[in-house]
């Protein structure tokens, strides 16, 4: 049966790592070698916060809030009402827009680090195709003194933090910030997003689909299953209803995780407002992946459930198949840091 852990396999290997560093009473110098390149991502990476909690005791990760605008008022991922706020105001019909983070706010986490003895960061964010957050960032950069490289995730949800946990896990055995980035870059390139949204309505609003893709599915009540390719949300197929939607969207995760290294497939599920459905689908889903690990379940972050809607459901598929970051080839010398505005 699926339940909510998200990663057993990485906070087991945290854990592991942790006592294996040296003791405050042991060797500084040991102990810079292990802890020296921190990361900073943003709300949209939708992770767990048992494990974001495990992950940010020594300060190794931080997490940018990104603002959610519900008429005129301002929220931040978090507060404890902005879940029900979001969706009576989506119900309702009440104007629901997002933001980017300010620069400062990067600015701040970036200090932070540097205060809390990391040497470098990896900084690694939302779409740029679907937010202007990993500009905010690159702006940051450009005012530190601490070396910060800045990744556009190219994706969203748990694909995003995916590459956000193997970021963590190679910073945790005392990775460079570019060898982090590369090791980040390479648990990304294994993911997909999959999603269904019984309307195509807050996405046309929020410019994150065309307004073709948004008119065939009012006119002729489709039911679109959707992706993000190249880090754009992509119309991908188009179904009449909405349980021969959701049973397409079970049979195209299927068919990715079964291409996958066998027993390696990883798979999340998102909602919003329907906590049912998405239980029944990771059900679903466990069945049909044999080997897969627990399925993991988690209502979308505002900053997406925003964008998405009501009944939205969403399902990530990755590889557990972590390498040791010793074993990963050695990341290129970069030409020019990235990490200056664009």
């Amino acid at each position: 049966m699926p339940h909510r852990d998200p990663a057993g396999w990485l906070k087991e290997r945290l854990s592991g790592l942790r006592q294996a560093k040296p003791s405050a009473e042991g060797s500084a110098a040991g102990l810079e070698a292990v802890v020296r390149t921190a990361v900073v991502t943003d709300s949209a990476a939708a992770l767990p916060a048992d494990w974001v909690h495990a992950a940010s005791v020594d300060g190794r990760l931080s997490i940018v809030p990104m603002p959610v605008m519900v008429g005129a008022e301002i929220y931040g991922e978090g507060e404890d009402d902005i879940a029900e706020t979001i969706a009576l105001a989506l119900a309702s019909g009440k104007p629901v827009k997002t933001s980017r983070p300010s620069p400062g706010q990067f600015e701040h986490a970036y200090l932070a680090a540097q205060r809390n003895g990391y040497e470098s960061v990896v900084s690694l964010h939302i779409s740029g195709e679907l937010s202007g957050t990993v500009d905010s960032a690159r702006l940051a950069a450009a005012r530190v003194d601490i070396p910060v490289e800045v990744l556009d995730s190219r994706t969203v949800g748990m694909a995003q933090g995916m590459g956000v946990q193997g970021a963590v896990a190679a910073a945790a055995e005392g990775a460079a910030a570019a060898d982090v980035r590369a090791f980040a870059e390479h648990e990304l390139a294994r993911t997909k997003v999959y999603f269904y949204v019984p309307s195509l309505e807050q996405l046309r609003r929020g410019g994150r689909i065309g307004a073709a893709a948004s008119l065939w599915g009012t006119m002729f009540s489709i039911k679109p299953i959707l992706a993000v390719e190249d880090g754009k949300v992509i119309p991908l197929e188009k179904v009449r209803s909405a349980a021969k939607a959701i049973a397409r969207l079970q049979e195209i995760v299927v068919a990715d995780a079964a291409g996958r290294p066998p027993g390696q497939a990883r798979l999340a599920v998102h909602h919003f407002g329907n906590p049912a459905e998405a239980e029944q689908l990771a059900a679903q889903l466990a069945q049909a992946v044999p080997g897969c690990a627990p399925v993991q379940i988690s209502a979308l972050p505002a900053v997406l459930a925003a964008h998405a809607g009501l009944g939205v459901l969403a399902v990530i598929v990755g590889e557990s198949s972590t390498p040791a970051v010793r074993d990963m080839p050695a990341a290129p010398e970069p030409a020019a840091p990235e990490s200056g505005a664009p």
